[in-house]
């Protein structure tokens, strides 16, 4: 048996039958699924291949280092937005990454321009792929998210049952609602806790530097994102945005609180986000951090946030 058909059955014997009889002791030894799982290999492709916020190279062998002893049993490479001319070759890469047994990937959300005319036929060369689980758009402007022409791409990605991951500021989140409106066979996750700005959530501290959104403009709009059931949230990327800070629970937790409050246990995912997540802390880092902000979770909600929810979602 090799690694990943190893895998395989730790993962279906934890995801259900015997693992419903057993009551694990604590969240130690919890399988987790990395949702977002960034490489940077200059060895293989060379300087300027992406621009991590920390210097060194970032691939399989540096990543495998970063996630041991943390039970990482599946991940899912996530785009590094390399240039366009390196798209097509960022695509091939991770897709071979889930054919080699010496990884834990075996998913891939990939880089595409949905503001291109080729986007059907750039994404239809990769259809029936089983290890494609969607793309990651940067879109332009707000105002682009109700473009017809967007709406229509989007659409196509839940025709061919691909993904999409958004990253976009709370002033764009009423057209982001309108395109998630407008696709509702296609699903979406929200980046990093809907991209907010943990410090939002604090009390107010003259001391600290002004968020980059206010509580109320952020709660406003994901409010009614969340709401939309083809949504899903993955937490990350908020230990990377607390300058002068330290990212720890205490700092962390009214955030994600907050996204449990809005989507809730089965639609929440735990997602790595390194090396960026280097910004603030190391992976075992986030995962010690996020552990302890859930520690007092019913266990089975902790296994959905770290483990099931993303079985589920990516079908993996």
């Amino acid at each position: 048996m090799n690694r990943k058909d190893f895998l395989k059955s730790a993962v279906v014997f934890a995801a259900g039958g015997f693992s419903d009889l057993l009551e694990m002791p604590d969240s130690v030894d919890l399988p987790i699924v990395d949702t977002h799982q960034h490489l940077v290999d200059f060895s293989r492709f060379g300087k300027g291949w992406a621009k991590p916020p920390v210097e060194g190279n970032y691939g399989t062998r540096e990543y495998l280092q970063a996630v041991e002893g943390l039970h990482v049993v599946k991940a899912v490479y996530m785009e590094v937005a390399v240039e366009p001319e390196n798209r097509h070759k960022e695509a091939l890469y991770a897709l071979e990454l889930c054919g080699d047994d010496a990884t834990p990937t075996v998913g891939a959300v990939i880089a595409a321009d949905i503001y291109s005319d080729q986007f059907k036929s750039y994404i239809s060369q990769f259809k029936g792929n089983s290890c494609l689980k969607g793309i990651r758009v940067w879109f332009k402007s707000g105002e682009s998210l109700t473009d017809p022409g967007i709406i229509r791409h989007v659409r196509y990605l839940g025709e061919i049952g691909l993904r999409l991951d958004f990253v976009v500021p709370p002033a764009w989140f009423p057209q982001m609602l309108r395109l998630i409106e407008a696709c509702p066979d296609t699903w979406f996750q929200a980046d990093h806790c809907v991209n907010g700005d943990p410090r939002a959530f604090f009390e107010y501290d003259p001391g600290l530097a002004k968020p980059a959104h206010s509580r109320e403009e952020w709660l406003r709009g994901a409010e009614k994102i969340a709401a939309r059931r083809n949504v899903v949230c993955k937490i990350s990327g908020i230990v990377s945005r607390l300058p002068g800070l330290t990212p720890d629970a205490r700092n962390l937790r009214p955030i994600v609180d907050m996204c449990y409050e809005l989507f809730g246990p089965d639609r929440v995912m735990f997602a790595g986000d390194w090396p960026w997540c280097l910004k603030g802390t190391s992976l075992a880092g986030w995962v010690e951090i996020l552990k302890e902000i859930v520690r007092d979770r019913p266990l089975v909600d902790q296994k959905k946030l770290f483990h099931d929810n993303a079985i589920r979602h990516y079908q993996l």
